[in-house]
C-alpha cells in the first residue's frame, strides 16, 4: 500500500459519515453487474485512501473487485480482521424511485443499511485509531450472491487473525448478532420419459408427478424444534402442454443453527429415491455457509459489552438471525467472530431500507474502541510475573 496524507481524527464527524454514505449509495452496485461493482470498488478505494491515508490492494477474482488494507509490517501478526462488502442487492436505476435522502433523523437509499452504512463506519473507525498495526480491512464485492469469489480471501485472512468483526447491519434495536444460521443450497433434478399426453401418456414417466412427491418429502426434513428450515423454492418442469414431462427440477434452501443439522439434512437429501418406477434423481449443491454458533461469538460480545459500559453507552443486546453473512465462514474456521456491528436501522433488501442517523457516531465509536481493546496486549499472567 502507498502512504498518503494522515487523516486520523479524534472522533468521527457525522457530516463526514453522511457524506461518505451518500457517495456510496449513489454509486449503485448490484452484485450481478460486474461493471457496477468495479465502479463501486473504485469509489471505496478513493474514500478509503482519503480516510485511512493509504491505498488498498485491489484483488480481482473471477471479475469481481475486492479491496484489502493491511496495517503493520508484512510479517507482523494480524490481530483483528474487519469484514465489509460493497455490493448491494438493488438493480441499476433504483435510485430514480428511491433516492438518497435524510429526513427526521432517518437516512434512506438503496443499500444504506445493508451494508454501506457499516462499510463507512469501518473506514472512519479505523481512521481514528491511534495504532493500526495488526488490523486488516477486507471489503468484498460479492457477499450478496454467496461470496463465491471472495470466500478463499476471507478464510485466508481469518486464519491470520485473533478476532473477526463483521460490519453487517445490526438486528432489531441495534442488537449484535451472536448466532447466524448456516445455509445450504441444493438443486434436485428429476428425469422421466417424454410421451404424447393425449395419445400415449401411459408410456411416459411424468417428471412433474415425481417432483410433487419429492417436494413433500423434502419439506418434511425441516425440524421446527431445532430451528431447521428446509424450503423448496424455484421449480420448473416440462416443455409443452401436450407432452408428458421428461425433466423437472427444483431448488431447496436449508437453514440450520448447527453444523450437525446441516449434515443431517444433507445426508437425507442425498438419500432420497424416486417414487415412480423408472424416474431418476440427481442432487446437486451442499453447504454454502456453516453456522455462526454462539461459542464463536459470546466472548467477543462480552468484551464489546465491557467497552460499551466504559464509554457510557447503553447496554448492548444480542440475538440470533436466520440470514447468513461472511462471518459464517470465519466462525466455521473456529475464529472468534462478532457480527452485526454496522448501522442501526431496518428494511434490509426492502423498500423501507433505512439507517438511524443518531446511531452512526456512537456505533462507530464502539467499533473503534473494540478494535483498540482487541489490539491491546494482554496483561501478564501471575506465572509470567514470577518469571521476571
Amino acid at each position: 500500500m502507498t502512504a498518503l496524507r494522515d487523516t486520523r481524527r479524534a472522533g468521527p464527524g457525522l457530516d463526514e459519515l453522511l457524506a461518505d454514505v451518500r457517495e456510496l449509495v449513489e454509486c449503485e452496485s448490484p452484485s450481478v453487474d460486474l461493471s457496477a461493482v468495479e465502479r463501486s470498488a473504485d469509489l471505496v478505494a478513493r474514500l478509503g485512501s482519503e480516510r485511512l491515508g493509504v491505498t488498498p490492494e485491489r484483488l480481482v477474482v473471477d471479475g469481481v473487485h475486492h479491496l484489502r488494507w493491511r496495517f503493520g509490517p508484512p510479517a507482523a501478526p494480524r490481530g483483528v480482521l474487519v469484514l465489509a462488502h460493497h455490493d448491494t442487492v438493488w438493480p441499476i436505476g433504483t435510485l430514480a424511485s428511491a433516492p438518497f435522502g435524510v429526513a427526521d433523523g432517518v437516512l434512506r437509499g438503496p443499500g444504506c443499511f445493508d451494508m454501506i452504512g457499516g462499510l463507512v463506519m469501518a473506514l472512519h473507525a479505523i481512521a481514528d485509531l491511534d495504532e493500526r498495526d495488526g488490523v486488516t480491512l477486507l471489503v468484498t464485492g460479492d457477499e450478496e450472491v454467496g461470496s463465491a469469489s471472495s470466500r478463499e480471501l476471507i478464510e485466508d485472512e481469518a486464519r491470520r487473525a485473533d478476532a473477526v468483526l463483521v460490519l453487517e447491519a445490526s438486528a432489531h434495536g441495534g442488537a449484535l448478532k451472536t448466532a447466524r444460521k448456516g445455509t445450504s443450497l441444493y438443486e434436485l433434478r428429476i428425469t422421466g420419459r417424454a410421451a404424447h399426453a393425449g395419445l400415449e401418456p401411459q408410456k411416459g414417466i411424468n417428471a412433474t408427478l415425481e417432483l410433487a412427491h419429492l417436494v413433500h418429502e423434502v419439506a418434511a426434513l425441516a425440524d421446527p424444534g431445532a430451528g431447521t428450515t428446509v424450503t423448496p423454492t424455484v421449480a420448473t418442469s416440462g416443455t409443452t402442454v401436450n407432452t408428458v414431462p421428461a425433466l423437472a427440477r427444483f431448488s431447496v434452501d436449508v437453514r440450520a443453527w448447527t453444523a450437525g443439522e446441516q449434515e443431517r439434512v444433507d445426508v437425507a437429501l442425498r438419500g432420497l429415491r424416486p417414487v415412480l418406477p423408472g424416474a431418476g434423481l440427481h442432487v446437486e449443491g451442499g453447504v454454502n455457509r456453516p453456522p455462526l454458533e454462539e461459542e464463536a461469538s459470546l466472548p467477543l460480545f462480552e468484551r464489546a459489552q465491557s467497552v460499551a459500559a466504559r464509554l457510557g453507552m447503553s447496554e448492548l443486546s444480542r440475538t440470533g438471525v436466520g440470514g447468513a453473512s461472511d462471518g459464517n465462514f470465519t466462525a466455521g474456521l473456529g475464529v472468534p467472530t462478532l457480527d452485526g456491528l454496522g448501522a442501526v436501522g431496518g428494511g434490509a433488501h426492502a423498500d423501507d431500507e433505512h439507517v438511524l442517523v443518531d446511531r452512526l457516531v456512537d456505533r462507530t465509536l464502539l467499533l473503534r474502541a473494540l478494535i483498540e481493546e482487541l489490539l491491546a496486549p494482554s496483561p501478564p499472567t501471575e506465572e509470567h510475573h514470577h518469571d521476571r
